[in-house]
């Protein structure tokens, strides 16, 4: 495990730092450290390191863009970076560490069976977490109101509520009404099933199966035959990493033709590069989609292309969320005036200030019993199409330009 400095050279952005130069100045450091070091967690290698990968780098971006322009007060932020390989005993004894580092926040958790193991020694702590990725709804409300006094969890990505909600809504838009579950036996798995099943109810679609497969499987033909043989209009999947290509190839490989819904993890590099043109058409929820030809149009894009070398991020609703987290985080920060936990997690739950991030323009996004940033509003159905992630409805693409808000 290394520590890491911050990504140089990535460009300003006029527009996004316009917002920073215009929040009040600090008048004290922050603490009493050089640097306001600030924890990331992630899955940096292994089945889900696409994702971590991509949030990291959406993380070292926003920092780079912060320190650019003096951080707060002429203190800079460093980034104490730890790969959790997606693995629950690790992710928890990253979180003690990082309790011991007196980090200031923390930024990261890509599955949720890690962050289930680490926010009790944060919220124990007073070390407030920005969850980037993870969509286990259970994080930030193990310790809401009334199970707690105060909350440490926080959240900018959509919970895997709002994604099996948005799943079923899409079901009743093509009219398919009879679909065959799968899902993974991770505590993801568990929570996605529970999610989709609850949504599926109350959204009127009938399950015709439901079945499971472990994290390395790599044969899943056994359980696409049984789906086959019921009557299920759509095949829907909850699961992380290259099992979800094993199963796409399988589904191709037993002539299956329904179409293929799941988790938004379906928009990742591994799925898409793994799956083939087998993975072709298959959709899922997101935050963000990296429009064709779009690059030039979008700051975050450009600024992502000239820091990392590459317009093709494997995750890119993990790099935007990443991205605005850290955002999120700064201006907590920056208007606790302090590195206190329990100052920080009260200016987060009252931001004074607007911030037009990549997802969405945040206005005053979590409240004292409101850790979720991301409501349903915010999310699009991205459908995998000639090896990139577009817009499975045209009108969304038309109305991806306006303004998402909480509330609305």
């Amino acid at each position: 495990m290394t520590k890491t400095t911050m990504v140089s050279g990535a460009p300003r952005l006029l527009c996004m730092l316009f917002g920073l130069l215009t929040l009040p100045q600090a008048h004290a450091q922050i603490g009493p450290t050089p640097t306001i070091r600030i924890g990331v967690s992630g899955p940096f290698t292994g089945g889900s390191g696409s994702l971590g990968e991509s949030m990291r780098n959406g993380i070292r971006l926003a920092v780079d863009e912060i320190n650019s322009i003096g951080g707060i007060n002429g203190q800079k932020f460093e980034l104490i970076e730890r790969d959790d390989e997606a693995k629950v005993e690790l992710g928890a004894k990253i979180a003690d560490d990082m309790v011991k580092q007196h980090v200031t926040a923390v930024i990261g958790i890509a599955n949720t069976g890690v962050g289930l193991a680490s926010i009790d020694a944060y919220q124990q702590a007073h070390l407030p977490l920005m969850v980037a990725v993870s969509t286990g709804t259970a994080l930030t409300k193990k310790f809401a109101p009334p199970n707690a006094p105060e909350n440490y969890i926080f959240r900018i990505s959509p919970t895997l509520d709002l994604e099996a909600r948005t799943l079923v809504a899409e079901l009743k838009r093509r009219k398919l009404s009879k679909v065959a579950l799968l899902a993974d036996t991770t505590a993801y798995g568990d929570a996605g099933t529970k999610a989709f099943k609850a949504e599926s109810l109350a959204g009127g679609v009938g399950l015709a199966s439901e079945d499971r497969f472990k994290i390395g499987d790599t044969d899943m033909l056994a359980q696409i035959k049984r789906a086959m043989a019921t009557d299920a209009q759509a095949l829907v999947v909850w699961g992380i990493g290259p099992e979800l290509a094993v199963i796409a190839r399988n589904k191709e490989t037993a002539g299956w033709k329904v179409p293929t819904l799941g988790s938004w993890v379906y928009s990742s590099r591994n799925f898409i590069d793994g799956a083939g043109k087998a993975g072709e058409g298959v959709m899922m929820p997101q935050t963000f989609i990296q429009e064709l030809g779009s690059t030039s149009k979008n700051g975050f894009l450009l600024a992502y292309r000239r820091a990392f070398k590459t317009d093709l991020i494997a995750s890119p609703m993990s790099a935007a969320q990443g991205y605005d987290g850290m955002h999120l985080l700064y201006r907590a920060i920056r208007q606790a005036n302090s590195g206190d936990g329990s100052k920080i997690r009260e200016a987060l739950e009252n931001l004074t200030s607007r911030y037009q991030g990549v997802i969405t323009s945040y206005a005053k996004p979590f409240s004292k019993v409101d850790h979720d940033a991301i409501t349903q509003n915010m999310l699009w159905i991205g459908r995998v199409t000639n090896g990139r992630i577009d817009y499975a409805n045209s009108e969304d693409q038309r109305k991806s330009a306006l303004l998402r808000l909480k509330g609305e």
